[in-house]
């Protein structure tokens, strides 16, 4: 061992299990080649987020200049403290919506209440993913499947883009329902600002991806606002915002009761919203062939979370367009973050008074762009054609979401429960076969390839699940019936290849199975049995050998010997009076 190289291993070992807490410690030592194309990916990322993040604080009912202020530290410390480097992270538009929907009830849009509340919400969830990633409990968020959350994005989808018609049809300020109420006539001008910039961001985003059209299309449409003199003749614009950096902001304690009443929001925008990072991070991760550590984004987008809520701002998480547009600009590491928080800072400090003649209508026209994205009818029809259980959960979630509005979270609640329950009916009604030989030489379902019996007086059965308390009782039912039905067998052979884990109760049925077996006289007989079930077996003293007890290790073992077992057998005795005819 060469002395003089333990300091630097120690120091590289230290710096190594660091870095698992602080990801950016790995980041490549930076080029002036990797500078540019990280330079110009951010920019375009900060180009987008700007738009987007007054968009989406409008969504939320929060002061405006808060979606600019939630694309800045929140961003930062994210990329920062999370394994996967090229998300974009800040507003969204699906967080931005909870927070709207599930403050709706408390306070009014905008109001000091509603900023407190929000940004309890935000540090609450914030809260929950860090303590969920420290305690490693990532695994937990697997719980809602894919067909929930597609009904659940599409229905909230559906529940955005019409939150957004009253301002592109030139009814800004009012809600859907006050605009059937009837009222004041359209503003012209307003509809032709929102329809126009829908056609600008759909052809941009199909003819030049790369293009920061959303910048450019909010530019354009302030310049034209402001030589019209838009604001003076009364038209929805975005108004002053007011310049420079977020500083520190405590919300105050609130009402217990208030409290309680977040509860529920916090863990559904903690649900919601890391799966929208999961969504990115998995295609992150397998471009850069890297395992996603799901834990440590959890950790980073918590501490983003945070650093949203302490500088007066709503729940951030990752995007998946900006994040898309990050790979697709061609970003390699966090560093591009690093510079798309520059510009966003520069925004803040400089160009806040240039949004004042943004008209809201362009805001509402990006928000719906961004969001229709997500509405895809087809998956539901991709769904029915796999499993039509699951699509019909996934349209259940889809239909609850839109009933429940504000309290959009119940969709995900239902869809969850109805999962869970789909999902135990299946392990409480385990498929149990009996297995004939198939002319290829498998065992196969004998009733559905119409094989024969493997022999006579044996019953060979294959039960797919594990033989625990769901499906233990169901196995000892499908034997005590095919016993009663079949008074002639000899023998029962369970081919256990397929059951990789037994738990007590599977243990303790396995024993009232033998002891039945044994009343009878009925020989029973193991094939393939996996080490872990067989432990719990042997542990419980439920695989001592006895005369009426057989275990073989493969299938073609135990055909082979029950074969010879049944050729021993002596035939069953005809009744009196039967010819055999």
């Amino acid at each position: 061992m060469n002395p003089a190289a333990t300091p630097s291993s120690a120091s590289s070992s230290l710096r190594q299990r660091i870095a698992r807490w602080v990801p950016c410690l790995a980041w490549p030592r930076p080029s002036a080649a990797l500078l540019r194309n990280e330079a110009m990916a951010g920019i375009t990322v900060a180009l987008m987020v700007l738009p987007q993040g007054v968009a989406y604080a409008a969504l939320a009912g929060m002061p405006l200049v808060t979606g600019v202020y939630a694309a800045l530290f929140p961003a930062l410390i994210a990329v920062i403290f999370s394994s996967s480097q090229r998300l974009s992270v800040g507003p969204t538009a699906l967080t931005s919506l909870l927070v709207g929907a599930s403050l709706a009830p408390l306070a009014v849009p905008g109001s000091a209440e509603w900023v407190e509340m929000a940004v309890w919400l935000t540090l609450m969830s914030g809260a929950i993913q860090i303590v969920l990633g420290i305690g490693r409990f990532g695994w937990l968020l697997r719980l809602v499947n894919s067909p929930v959350l597609i009904g659940f994005t599409q229905g909230a989808a559906v529940l955005i883009a019409i939150s957004q018609l009253p301002a592109l049809l030139g009814f800004t300020g009012r809600t859907l329902p006050q605009v059937l109420q009837g009222g004041p006539p359209p503003d012209l001008i307003a509809i032709a600002f929102g329809l126009g910039s829908i056609a600008v961001l759909w052809l941009g985003k199909r003819l030049a991806p790369r293009f920061p059209t959303t910048m450019a299309l909010v530019a354009g449409a302030a310049a034209i606002s402001w030589s019209i003199d838009y604001a003076l003749r009364g038209g929805a614009v975005v108004g002053s915002l007011p310049s420079g950096l977020p500083s520190f902001y405590w919300p105050g304690l609130l009402p217990l009761s208030t409290f309680s009443a977040l509860v529920l929001p916090a863990l559904m925008i903690t649900l919601v919203s890391f799966l929208e990072t999961a969504s990115s991070a998995k295609v992150d991760n397998a471009r850069a062939g890297t395992l996603w550590n799901e834990n440590q984004d959890l950790i980073g987008q918590g501490l983003a979370k945070l650093a949203s809520g302490f500088t007066g701002a709503f729940p951030t998480s990752s995007s998946f367009s900006r994040s898309a547009i990050t790979l697709y600009a061609g970003a390699q590491t966090g560093w591009a973050t690093l510079f798309s928080v520059v510009v966003v800072a520069g925004a803040l400090l400089w160009l806040m008074p240039l949004l004042y003649h943004v008209p809201q209508a362009v805001l509402a026209a990006v928000v719906v762009t961004a969001i229709l994205g997500l509405v895809k009818p087809a998956s539901f029809v991709a769904l029915w054609r796999v499993s039509r259980i699951e699509a019909g959960i996934s349209f259940g979630t889809f239909v609850l979401t839109i009933a429940t509005a504000p309290s959009i979270y119940w969709g995900v609640l239902g869809g969850l429960l109805a999962s869970l329950a789909h999902y135990m009916y299946r392990h409480l009604h385990p498929r149990i076969i009996e297995v004939g030989l198939h002319p290829d030489g498998s065992l196969r379902d004998r009733k559905l390839w119409k094989l024969p019996p493997l022999a006579p007086q044996l019953y060979a059965l294959r039960m797919d699940a594990e033989l625990d308390f769901a499906s233990a009782s169901t196995l000892e039912r499908a034997l005590t019936t095919a016993l009663a039905e079949r008074p002639e067998l000899t023998d029962v052979c369970l081919f256990a290849q397929p059951i990789n884990r037994i738990d007590i109760t599977g243990a303790e049925v396995f024993g009232s199975i033998r002891r039945m077996m044994e009343a009878k006289g009925v020989r029973l007989h193991l094939s393939g049995l996996k080490l872990p079930a067989m432990q719990v077996l042997e542990r419980a003293g439920l695989l001592a050998p006895g005369p009426m007890l057989f275990s073989y290790r493969t299938d073609g073992e135990a055909l082979a010997a029950l074969t010879q077992q049944q050729a021993e057998v002596p035939p069953l005795p005809v009744p009196e009076g039967d010819d055999g005819g």
